[in-house]
């Protein structure tokens, strides 16, 4: 809700359309979601070199380093997990008004939540993308220790020990990302912004 009644939106000469017929493919908001080390930052960024040489317009928002710096002031209450997506679709839905491929990876647990991200960038630009790994596995890959000080008490409400994750319903991708290679990951991702024809080539 808007809490000052003396601003105005002002509307652009220059409009989307023109920045996609710039940019030669379309703006998106590429939404990888999972438990910590499911291995959406890792993918994120290896579709962002793929499309960097296919000559796309990309940026990646990383859970960690927004918290680095948009989202410093937050914690991990349920509370502050929602203000911290709704800060950052807040910037997707800008990125993708530029005509950008906007990736993001983060947990973000809460169906509600990433349903809200949905309808703000607009269906039609939304690709949610399941990272779907086993908590063992997960557990496995954990080099920073998180799951073990979860675990012991350590890290209050972390998600899949402590605090639930809601699994998406019907993302438009879903990864085994435990069974597949990470090249098979960025293929099938690639392949199906291609289908969506968000993107033109994939060479």
């Amino acid at each position: 809700m808007i809490k000052n009644n003396n601003i105005t939106w002002h509307h652009a000469v220059i409009t989307r359309a023109h920045r996609e017929k710039l940019n030669g493919h379309k703006g998106a908001a590429l939404w990888f979601t999972g438990l910590s080390g499911t291995g959406k930052s890792t993918l994120a960024h290896a579709i962002e070199e793929r499309l960097y040489y296919l000559g796309c317009r990309t940026f990646v928002f990383d859970g960690d380093n927004v918290r680095h710096g948009l989202c410093s002031d937050l914690g991990f209450s349920s509370e502050d997990r929602r203000e911290n997506i709704r800060r950052i679709g807040e910037m997707v839905k800008l990125f993708v008004e530029a005509g950008i491929i906007a990736m993001t990876a983060f947990i973000s647990p809460y169906r509600k939540d990433r349903e809200w991200v949905r309808l703000l960038v607009g269906k039609e630009n939304f690709v949610e993308i399941f990272c779907d790994c086993s908590l063992e596995i997960c557990e496995k890959r954990d080099v920073k220790g998180l799951y073990a000080k979860a675990r012991s008490g350590e890290i209050p409400e972390f998600t899949g020990i402590s605090a639930p994750y809601e699994v998406p319903e019907n993302p438009e991708l879903h990864l085994k990302t435990d069974k597949m290679s990470l090249n098979d990951c960025v293929d099938v991702v690639v392949n199906y912004l291609l289908e969506r024809a968000i993107i033109l080539k994939a060479k």
